[in-house]
């Protein structure tokens, strides 16, 4: 909270690359939304990647460490105003930044009521900000996890909070080994994403406790640390910021694998639907998918782009990692 409402002041003032959004060219939808947030938002953010998934159309979202509220005024405008967002964070500063500029982009986007509402409060702690049972499609999240202690507590949260189907699409920040007490107990690189980080093969686990299906892997880029300091503490540590998606699939669309054709329509992706770094669906081509993703196209807000059907995959789906 100190760190982030008092320290930082704009995104100039990181030390390390890890909550810079990364150079991946932006589709237009995103460029035009973006341009239509208030400069003062987009100076308070620091996120470390796009959270901005596909198909968003009337959806319920929402968004954990919120922050300035770029995000959700982004998704804002991509869910419509017949969609929603919900953004929570735990510093009042910044809280209080999102909220002083809801009237402006309401008017900017031409909505007649606001779509979206932002609440101080702890991700770890969901039910305590009034969030119930099944009540999102989608969980976003940007660079924001690794501040929290416990990283079970937050996951687990998410998947209570989505509807049978939803999606957790989130950036983070992981470590290629277990960190250190002095690492993580380093204030400053506490606050820069790097000491909270979890230990990527972690996610894969915990996910696995709390319900998800396995974590598909987006993208993930490594991390530059510009600071000789930070860099004689981290020692042989490397870190990557990576996007990941996780999907809270309900046991009765669990069969086996199939074959799947995408059709095509999702706005901005209508001939090809890049889903992950494991598979990329083009418009009409049969693509041979394992229990899993099937599992996931079937029960999820993509089942009307696909035809899905029994079938045997060729081959077993390789699991994305750092």
């Amino acid at each position: 909270q100190d760190y982030y409402g008092k320290e930082l002041q704009k995104s100039e003032d990181l030390k390390t690359s890890a909550c810079v959004t990364s150079s991946r060219p932006l589709p237009k939808v995103v460029r035009d939304a973006l341009e239509r947030v208030h400069e003062e938002v987009v100076a308070r953010y620091y996120g470390c990647g796009l959270v901005i998934p596909e198909y968003l159309a009337s959806c319920r979202i929402l968004d954990l460490g919120s922050g300035s509220g770029r995000d959700c005024y982004l998704l804002s405008q991509l869910v419509g105003e017949r969609g929603h967002v919900t953004g929570i964070d735990m510093t009042e500063g910044q809280v209080e930044v999102a909220k002083k500029h809801v009237a402006y982009h309401m008017d900017k986007f031409g909505y007649r009521k606001p779509n979206v509402e932002f609440l101080q409060g702890y991700m770890e702690k969901l039910r305590d900000a009034g969030l119930a049972n099944d009540s999102y499609d989608i969980v976003i999240s940007n660079c924001v996890i690794n501040l929290a202690p416990d990283k079970r507590a937050v996951l687990q949260e998410a998947y209570r909070v989505l509807k049978p189907g939803g999606e957790m699409y989130f950036s983070d920040v992981y470590a290629s080994q277990r960190l250190s007490e002095t690492i993580q107990k380093h204030r400053v690189l506490w606050g820069e994403c790097l000491g909270g980080a979890l230990y990527w093969r972690d996610l894969y686990s915990i996910a696995e406790e709390v319900g998800f299906s396995s974590p598909c892997l987006v993208t993930a880029s490594p991390i530059t640390i510009v600071d000789k300091e930070l860099e004689g503490i981290i020692g042989d540590c490397r870190f990557v910021s990576a996007t990941f998606r996780l999907f809270k699939v309900p046991g009765s669309s669990r069969a086996g694998p199939g074959q799947v054709i995408y059709n095509g329509g999702i706005v901005g992706h209508e001939r090809e639907l890049v889903f992950d770094a494991n598979f990329i669906f083009k418009e009409g081509e049969v693509v041979d998918v394992d229990a899993e993703m099937a599992a996931i196209l079937r029960s999820s807000r993509f089942a009307d782009k696909f035809l899905i059907q029994a079938g045997r995959a060729n081959t077993a789906t390789p699991q994305g990692c750092c």
